[in-house]
């Protein structure tokens, strides 16, 4: 019995060592936003949370992956729940999520051909004669509203949440739908009785990821954001490899705080989901 036990134990000894190396990353990140080669002291916090340039950061960051996580969710909520028929065939559903198979950054090239100022949109609106010259196209790109980082996470991200709700989609039986019907039910209902109770536990699951990925990430905010406002990561990322060893304290206390924010996020997508089955539960039961 107990070489059984240390047999199955075994196998998790690969995902455990994986583990270490981002667990490790995070406790030496830790360790030097506390300044632990100088005294501890929690003086680079208060040194970010004072600057204008990390708050704006921080700001423009949290509303650029909100903004993105929305979209994307109710984007794949709606071409999941219009095509989802199609979608059980093997043909469609390759093709939608073709966009999984390429990097960020290649979606952002893609991004800055189709949308800069002289990319292909412009170019053809141009020659179609709607505008005089290509510098009359709308900034999409490289602006300060990260409209150009937004396009290029909810391209990549909505072919995710179709992954991820098009088995909930197909789980949801048609004797529910015509319950509802049969009782006067409206289009909303529909939604709210049926499809949403489903959705909810995948939702939350997806936005969190989403919502991570894309606070945390640099080489799209690098490559189609601006030098002001920045992104936390590109802001870090400056900090760390810029010429003054003295801020890299502040780079380590700059992406602990985002993982804070992760950290309370999920905590309470977790919390809410552990109620939400606790209720369902409770309710099968009586």
């Amino acid at each position: 019995m107990k070489s059984f036990n240390l047999k199955h134990s075994l196998l998790f000894l690969p995902a455990v060592l994986f583990m270490l190396l981002p667990l490790y990353g995070l406790l030496t990140a830790v360790l030097n936003s506390f300044g632990r080669h100088r005294g501890w002291t929690l003086d680079y916090y208060r040194q970010i949370f004072e600057s204008n340039r990390f708050v704006t950061s921080l700001v423009f960051s949290l509303q650029t992956a909100l903004i993105a996580t929305l979209l994307s969710i109710l984007i794949g909520i709606a071409f999941t729940r219009s095509f989802y028929p199609i979608l059980e065939k093997m043909a469609p559903r390759v093709s939608v999520w073709i966009p999984m198979l390429f990097p960020h950054f290649v979606w952002g090239y893609m991004v800055i051909l189709l949308l800069s100022e002289t990319g292909v949109a412009a170019q053809l609106l141009t020659a179609a004669g709607w505008i005089a010259d290509p510098q009359q196209f709308p900034i999409l790109t490289r602006d300060p509203d990260g409209i150009g980082i937004i396009v290029t996470y909810v391209w990549k991200e909505v072919p995710l949440v179709i992954l991820m709700l098009l088995p909930v989609y197909a789980s949801i039986r048609p004797e529910y739908y015509a319950l509802v019907d049969t009782l006067g039910g409206s289009a909303w209902n529909r939604i709210t009785a049926v499809e949403l109770p489903h959705l909810l536990p995948v939702l939350m699951e997806t936005s969190l990821i989403i919502f991570s990925f894309t606070l945390s990430a640099y080489e799209v905010p690098a490559l189609l954001g601006t030098t002001f406002p920045e992104m936390v990561s590109v802001l870090s990322y400056d900090w760390f490899y810029g010429s003054s060893w003295q801020k890299r304290p502040l780079a380590f206390a700059a992406m602990v705080s985002i993982s804070l924010v992760l950290l309370v996020l999920s905590f309470i997508g977790y919390g809410y989901l552990n109620k939400a089955r606790w209720r369902a539960m409770r309710g099968s039961r009586s």
